[in-house]
């Protein structure tokens, strides 16, 4: 292959409705990750928050992962950090960098992966999920797509194919290799009802017929152990291995909410979708996006500089490969301190039972049996047994998935405690993390928790009720206690 040659494979014009899609689409989750944030950062890991930012930062070594953040941390300088997200995932969605140089869009992504990289290295358990990770390495690759002056690079689109195979296929061998129920079928029995934060049409989905669910996880098992080879297929097999990823990421956005897990594998998924295939399913599509099919030179040192990073990216593929094919295979883990070709994973087990911790407060000093205990409700998780949960994603409530998490592990973190102390102080930006505040601001003598077994009820029961969810009293592992000292009102 000749220099002309070379050149004529490496420029991929029959993917420009992909890049499109993988720009605008990955700047639209950056600026709800910034949001996301923005809303809840100061609250959870500000300088009052539950895990203080500037106490992690106190014996943060400045030889670990990056972050802007390592001289020094306040909520005003977050905000910031926040803002500048915010503003440059928005000029991206809008196509502003892509209009010029390549180099533009270049800066413009690698600076929303070093910012949301300065606030995920500093968020503790809150920021300790595979989609962080996900996020970071979907824009730091997508960052050498290059501009509208420009082909998109062909091996920068096969990097992000490799992405969403060890995306889908680390997925599907991390459930073969987990929990039975994955191997005899019966995984979507339970988890419709137990998965972290169920959606608008969860129970729906849970009281579809079992041999339905038994169809469902064989359904999953191909997509995600048998199509993800079919991404690096010749045109159009590898649209249609796209598409069917697209199509069962929809179904679990319907049936759940994981944040932008699944909304950010259906945009990653369109590097693989040709625009010829693309525009014979819509033909609204363009073939031509530029207008007489203006031919369009990739500089020489945009072509050093997107085969540097595709080689940095070959290199660091050598970890994450080795572990999808080993019996010790790691879930959501990240070999470098840059967070780049990381390997992904998850639910290798399904929980059977729901359990959910319910957090209650009393205005009386010395409580008994005709006490009034009044319920916090939380904005994403189960509570109110009459409520239909929403639908959240992409959006990432993070205080919600971190209170799933508590029966598996236990009640006992110390996030936990500081917010049962932060609901004894009425404290404000707390309390606007959750759906109701049956106290208006008066904060209460005493608050408790309770555990619960929750289930989905079933069409009669809701028929007589009108319950969506039916809940029995496990036990209470933590007892009424009180916060010496509390004013009473919100400070």
């Amino acid at each position: 292959m000749d220099c002309v040659d070379w050149l004529t494979w490496f420029d991929a014009p029959e993917y420009e409705f992909a890049r499109q899609v993988l720009q605008r689409g990955v700047a639209a989750l950056y600026f709800v990750a910034f949001l996301s944030s923005l809303n809840q950062f100061p609250a959870l890991l500000g300088e009052r928050g539950l895990l203080p930012a500037p106490e992690y930062l106190s014996g943060f070594s400045r030889l670990r992962r990056p972050t802007l953040f390592r001289w020094r941390y306040s909520d005003r300088l977050l905000r910031g950090v926040c803002a500048a997200g915010l503003v440059i995932s928005a000029l991206l969605v809008a196509g502003i960098p892509q209009a010029g140089p390549p180099w533009v869009p270049l800066i413009a992504f690698l600076a929303l992966w070093l910012l949301y990289m300065s606030i995920v290295n500093v968020g503790q358990t809150f920021y300790g999920f595979g989609w962080e990770m996900l996020l970071l390495e979907a824009g730091f690759t997508v960052a050498f797509l290059g501009s509208d002056q420009t082909d998109p690079p062909r091996t920068i689109l096969i990097l992000i194919v490799w992405l969403v195979f060890r995306l889908e296929f680390g997925a599907g061998m991390i459930k073969i290799r987990g929990g039975r129920e994955w191997r005899d079928l019966t995984a979507l029995y339970y988890h419709h009802e137990t998965q972290p934060m169920p959606g608008p049409l969860s129970r729906q989905a849970h009281l579809l017929p079992k041999p339905l669910h038994k169809v469902e996880v064989l359904g999953n098992h191909f997509a995600q152990l048998v199509v993800p080879f079919l991404l690096f297929a010749p045109q159009p097999v590898a649209s249609v291995a796209a598409a069917v990823v697209i199509l069962t990421q929809l179904w679990l956005v319907a049936s759940g909410n994981f944040a932008w897990l699944n909304w950010i594998a259906i945009v990653l998924a369109f590097a693989a979708v040709s625009d010829p295939v693309a525009h014979a399913v819509f033909p609204v599509i363009p073939l031509d996006w530029h207008g007489g099919g203006a031919d369009r030179e990739t500089p020489l040192w945009w072509l050093a500089i997107t085969l540097a990073a595709t080689l940095l990216l070959l290199v660091l593929s050598y970890w994450p490969l080795r572990n999808l094919f080993s019996k010790r295979q790691l879930m959501n883990a990240s070999f470098n301190r840059w967070q780049l070709v990381n390997t992904y994973g998850a639910f290798g087990s399904v929980t059977k039972q729901r359990i959910e911790i319910v957090v209650e407060g009393t205005l009386d000093h010395a409580p008994d049996d005709s006490s009034d205990w009044r319920e916090y409700d939380f904005k994403g998780k189960p509570g109110d047994l009459r409520r239909v949960p929403r639908q959240w994603a992409p959006y990432h409530l993070r205080l919600d998935w971190l209170m799933w998490f508590l029966p598996l592990r236990t009640v006992h973190e110390e996030w936990f405690y500081a917010f049962l102390g932060k609901l004894l102080e009425a404290d404000r930006q707390t309390l606007r993390l959750l759906r109701h505040d049956p106290f208006d601001g008066v904060a209460p003598h005493l608050v408790r928790v309770r555990s619960y077994l929750y289930r989905f009820s079933t069409r009669k029961e809701f028929r007589e009720t009108g319950n969506r969810w039916v809940r029995t009293l496990v036990h209470e592992p933590i007892p009424p206690v009180s916060l010496r000292g509390s004013s009473g009102r919100r400070r």
